[in-house]
């Protein structure tokens, strides 16, 4: 039996629910049905990098140095042109890009690569947060509206990683209601899943309130340090700690503006955490101060890991977080962070309570195998429909 040829395009393997979900399903995929090549761009000198995940799993990426996080015009000519050429040699029956970026240049390389060829090849591309919020500018935003409008009604199928990002897609015109699927992520959250849920804190115990992601502008850590501030005028921070883990372009700005509020003493910058085990057993608290997220995937282990989660209300949080398993506050609501942080502090009986219903809650909708089932699933169906 013939194997089906899945070529897989992404911009590149930050640390992040993309790369972790596109090595996933290209190391996960049954491979006596079928073939998957990774391709990726390189990580910016200042983001985690993910690659260290894909040697675990045994993948090997190809990498195109062209096909990176920033816009550039000759470089991105150059990552089209190779992104054509992989294709051309590589004969996919299945394109599937992830970001947006790779998808834009991945799907219009395939298009002229089936248009040339004159070869079958399903193009599928999968929207994983909220890109047309809080990370361009407005006439920017228009334009990849617009591009992603076009690119739609080539699009075999687009995948959605949450049902706030299709009705999203849906309202700005880009697909309609039967060519999107929601597919959410998947994580490997075993390990998460056995860390104890803490139940036996004594009254002078530390308490350990972490922020896990990207030190960039749209995770909005300022926030973060501000609500850190608003607490030392409803509590006393004597007997807590704040955890700033991750790394990026923001690092040395904010360690400054931390400075600035005289919050040395309770704030670790802890910079990027491979041991996730061992992060989410220390902390008692999860936030997320993000302007805009698709479906984070720190909220996702704080759950499976038992921990209570404060985040802001953007973007597909909400499909994660309601109050049987955390709070949710508006975005910039300083003094509502700040109030429900201080709930869960002075509450122990409710932290438990939240970190118990969160890890019910994830257990089996965010697991790696449900994730690759859902994507064989899929792939099946449109090679079926295409007749290929």
């Amino acid at each position: 039996m013939k194997k089906i040829k899945i070529l897989r395009i992404i911009a590149r393997l930050n640390i992040g629910g993309p790369a972790i979900h596109c090595i996933l399903l290209t190391e996960g995929l049954n491979k006596g049905k079928f073939n998957s090549v990774l391709v990726s761009g390189k990580v910016d000198i200042s983001e985690g990098d993910m690659l260290y995940l894909a040697n675990e799993k045994n993948v090997k990426p190809i990498i195109i140095p062209e096909l990176g996080r920033s816009v550039n015009f000759i470089k991105d000519v150059v990552a089209f042109c190779r992104l054509f050429l992989i294709i051309f040699r590589e004969k996919p029956d299945i394109i599937h890009t992830h970001t947006a970026k790779a998808g834009s240049l991945g799907r219009f390389a395939g298009l002229l690569y089936k248009l040339l060829s004159g070869r079958r090849c399903i193009l599928i591309h999968t929207f994983h947060g909220h890109v047309f919020g809080g990370y361009f500018g407005k006439r920017k935003t228009k334009v990849f509206i617009w591009i992603e409008r076009l690119l739609a009604k080539f699009t075999d199928r687009i995948v959605v990683v949450s049902n706030a990002i299709k009705n999203e897609l849906i309202e700005l015109g880009i697909g309609n209601f039967n060519k999107i699927s929601i597919i959410p992520l998947g994580l490997e959250l075993d390990g998460l899943l056995t860390i104890p849920i803490k139940n036996n804190f004594k009254n002078n115990s530390e308490l350990k309130i972490g922020i896990i992601g990207r030190l960039t502008s749209i995770k909005n850590h300022l926030m973060f340090l501000r609500v850190i501030k608003k607490l030392m005028d409803l509590k006393s921070l004597t007997q807590m700690r704040f955890i700033i883990a991750g790394d990026g372009e923001l690092r040395e700005s904010l360690e400054n503006y931390a400075h600035s509020l005289r919050l040395n003493n309770f704030v670790i910058f802890a910079g990027w955490q491979k041991d996730l085990i061992n992060l989410y057993s220390q902390l008692d608290i999860v936030a997320l101060t993000s302007l805009n997220e698709g479906t984070p995937v720190s909220l996702i282990e704080a759950m499976a890991a038992g921990r209570p989660v404060v985040a802001t209300n953007v973007g597909g949080v909400k499909d994660l977080v309601n109050e049987d398993r955390g709070f949710l506050v508006e975005s910039e609501d300083i003094d509502g962070f700040a109030s429900a942080l201080k709930s869960l502090l002075e509450d122990e009986n409710l932290r438990r309570r939240l970190g118990q219903f969160g890890r019910e809650f994830v257990r089996n909708k965010f697991t790696k195998g449900r994730l690759i089932n859902d994507i064989e699933v899929l792939y099946e169906e449109l090679l079926k429909e295409r007749k290929i």
